[in-house]
């Protein structure tokens, strides 16, 4: 029987191993296994024709598959690999842990089944997490990383497995069309991985050792999943474990502080802060506009590097420029020059829906953040401008809303609310700024939700003066009336476009 409680490599060769999840991370888990000799079996409580046809690819690869049932652990499994979304109070999760089965992640397996490079080294692990902003760090890191020269791989909680990058290039590794998805061209190892980690993934994992890592920030979120704060923060804190270089925190943020120093991490990490203001020593911050590192330069007591200015970074808004350090940290702990780091940021164009502009009506703004899906998102977003008419609402995940209006009641020009859980930001309104002006517009189903879209941008408007800016900052989830936080920015996006296309059409009808 195998050993799965020590750390370091192992060897899967008929091992008897248990994949939840006949998705992109399950199917990409028992893959890796199957090529190594292990003896999957891929389950997922459903048993739907979707499902069945992914699972089709694993039972082709020699995987079991057991569809419709997700709660009972096969009998001899000696490993449990789950997928991020698994909760810890599962009930598959439960028998494993009684019968004293190990349970790992994706991130963790990835880590296990790395291979070394042609010169036998490793490639390095840039690890970011937090509860906002990691996305954006993670591509201003993996530009960066470009713009030295380096064949890097953005990966995890992003969209692109890490498994299937740690495989990259190996003889029974990875998955097909992979260099197309990275934008590589060719099937060469990469050299460094930036990895997005999620609170799910790190929860899972133990044994993980970046050479450099960043909590970003830490606010409530996912507290159903993790069952409270303490918990959540403790799994986000994992990312500093076991650290060797860098340990990178938010000098504004004091939970990362303490993050850092309860951390265990390989004789010689150093602690390294990131602030808007001017760095101290061991930091990187800014300096009249001027992006600089008091870290990872020779006498750093008297010198700075200049990395860039605020300008480099799209948008410029503060929480994007905390970013941009955080990113700048990771990949100076890897050896990356100043140079590389302007020209990264320089080339950078940050994903839809975060802080996009989408036009302006009558001299007001109008801002897709849709990504901004919980509170600490959405204060950042406002943070960027100084009147807002705010649209928001959706799923609140346990979050509380009062501190987010509190601090902003004085740029809030008007709220727009919809969605399911609405009803906690319009009390946390009342009981914090009573004198905005709140509309109610109630919540629909899929079927009507471009209909609720399309009056909110239009009641914004009315609301707004020129100069204002409208914010689709929902401070929410989306599936309660869209399929996602994307979908939910597009019908935003085409209501706004939809209007000012019939305002135009309108001022020359008039003419």
């Amino acid at each position: 029987m195998t050993d799965f409680s020590a750390p370091g490599p192992v060897q899967f060769t008929d091992a008897v191993v248990t994949v939840v999840g006949a998705r992109v991370v399950g199917l990409s888990a028992s893959a890796a296994l199957l090529a190594r000799g292990a003896k999957v079996t891929l389950v997922d409580r459903y048993d739907d024709e979707v499902t069945t046809a992914r699972a089709a690819q694993a039972a082709a690869q020699g995987a079991t598959l057991r569809l419709g049932d997700d709660e009972t652990l096969p009998p001899g499994t000696e490993l449990l690999v789950v997928t991020p979304g698994l909760p810890p109070t599962a009930p598959i999760v439960a028998a494993a842990r009684a019968a004293g089965v190990p349970i790992w992640g994706d991130a963790e397996l990835a880590w296990r089944l790395r291979a070394p490079l042609p010169d036998g080294s490793y490639a390095p692990w840039l690890v970011v997490t937090g509860t906002n902003g990691k996305s954006t760090t993670v591509r201003m890191a993996e530009a960066m990383l470009k713009a030295a020269g380096k064949n890097v791989a953005a990966c995890g909680n992003i969209g692109y497995p890490v498994l299937d990058a740690v495989l990259r290039g190996q003889p029974d590794g990875s998955a097909a069309g992979e260099a197309a998805e990275t934008g590589a061209g060719s099937d060469d190892p990469f050299e460094v991985l930036v990895i997005e980690l999620s609170s799910y993934q790190l929860h899972w994992s133990s044994t993980i050792s970046a050479l450099a890592a960043v909590v970003l920030n830490l606010a409530p979120d996912h507290l159903d999943w993790h069952g409270s704060y303490a918990a959540y923060t403790t799994a986000k804190g994992r990312a500093y474990e076991n650290c060797q270089v860098a340990a990178v925190y938010n000098a504004a943020d004091l939970e990362t502080v303490r993050l850092v120093e309860e951390a265990e991490v390989v004789e010689g990490c150093r602690a390294i802060g990131f602030t808007l203001g001017a760095p101290g020593l061991s930091m990187l911050g800014v300096v009249d506009g001027i992006l600089a590192d008091r870290a990872f330069v020779e006498d750093r007591r008297n010198n700075a590097a200049e990395l860039g200015t605020v300008y480099d970074v799209e948008p410029h808004a503060p929480h994007n420029i905390a970013n941009a350090l955080a990113a700048a940290a990771l990949v100076r702990a890897y050896g990356v020059e100043p140079a590389a780091v302007r020209d990264g940021l320089r080339a950078f164009r940050p994903e839809p829906h975060r802080i996009a502009w989408v036009a302006t009506i009558d001299g007001v703004d109008f801002v897709d953040d849709s990504k901004a899906t919980n509170p600490h998102a959405a204060s950042a977003s406002i943070s960027a401008y100084e009147h807002v008419v705010w649209l928001a609402g959706g799923l609140a995940k346990g979050a509380d809303f009062d501190e987010l209006v509190e601090r902003h009641a004085k740029r809030l020009r008007g709220v727009v609310l919809f969605g399911a859980e609405r009803h906690l930001i319009a009390e946390a309104l009342r009981r914090r700024a009573p004198e905005v002006p709140v509309t109610d517009l109630g919540v629909a189903g899929p079927e009507r939700a471009a209909a609720v879209m399309a009056e909110a941008v239009r009641t914004a408007r009315a609301m707004a003066v020129s100069g204002d800016t409208v914010l689709l900052a929902p401070a929410c989830a989306s599936m309660d009336m869209f399929t996602s936080y994307g979908e939910r920015g597009d019908v935003f996006a085409a209501a706004v476009r939809e209007l000012k296309a019939e305002l135009e059409l309108s001022a020359e009808d008039g003419e």
